[in-house]
């Protein structure tokens, strides 16, 4: 059973930066595409980047110049930097494969003040 565990949210102030981290089990991190996606108070979770097991990068055009996906397979883990943040990104942040690799996992908070 693959398990995903998201960390690194927190409160910040409009236009500062947060780094999050997603730590993944199991071998197959190294050939799973992966994904970061973010569900808001009464909204359904959307996606926001994806990085495939060899590097290229897709961010959705609400993010896209400034949160930034990354992976380093040497330690299964997968980062999204997150810059110029705006109250409205404020929302639990996930991570998991693209197909999912197994059940969501807890996430973590990000709240961005105005």
């Amino acid at each position: 059973q693959v398990q995903l565990v998201e960390s690194g949210g927190g409160l910040v102030q409009t236009g500062g930066s947060l780094r999050l981290s997603c730590a993944v089990s199991g071998s197959i991190f190294n050939t799973s595409d992966m994904g970061w996606y973010r569900q808001a108070p009464g909204k359904r979770r959307e996606f926001i980047a994806r990085i495939s097991s060899g590097g290229v990068r897709l961010h959705d055009a609400s993010v896209k110049g400034r949160f930034t996906i990354s992976r380093d397979n040497a330690v299964n883990t997968v980062y999204l930097q997150m810059n110029s943040l705006k109250p409205e990104d404020t929302a639990v942040y996930y991570c998991n494969g693209i197909p999912a690799l197994g059940d969501w996992g807890p996430g973590t908070q990000v709240t961005v003040s105005s």
